[in-house]
């Protein structure tokens, strides 16, 4: 099922933040980053990390384009979202992560994705989620 994987023990670990979904359906930038800063989103990875290396996450999947050699990240709010051409692995990550992602490859993103194949897309500067990540 698209969305879920399991934990050891069989409980179901869902790869979505029902919270910004919501605030993207809204297109609600307060909302966005209220959730972004307060709960889990799902990255695209290119290799998910090892089984017995749980802080291990994986290697994240970003788009570079061909033409101008910008990247974006890429983010969604639920793994059903994540369009079916993009490397089949994700993960689930924190705020915390996003934020230290975010610092660490600021100068090399150009600009952030939030479920660019919709329902409800938005695009951001890595700045600004940087921004509203640290208040």
């Amino acid at each position: 099922m698209a969305g879920k994987a399991r934990k050891k023990g069989g409980e179901p670990v869902e790869f979505r933040s029902q919270a910004l979904a919501e605030a993207l359906e809204r297109q609600d930038m307060a909302a966005v980053a209220l959730a972004l800063r307060n709960g889990n989103t799902v990255v695209p990875l290119i290799k998910p990390g090892p089984r017995d290396k749980p802080l291990d996450g994986g290697e994240v999947w970003t788009y570079r384009d061909p033409q101008t050699g910008e990247v974006a990240l890429l983010l969604f709010s639920d793994a059903a979202n994540k369009p079916a051409n993009l490397p089949p692995a994700v993960g689930l990550q924190s705020p915390a992560w996003l934020r230290t992602f975010l610092k660490r490859y600021e100068s090399t993103i150009t600009t952030v994705f939030l479920d660019i194949a919709g329902p409800h897309p938005m695009q951001a500067p890595p700045g600004e989620l940087l921004r509203v990540l640290e208040a």
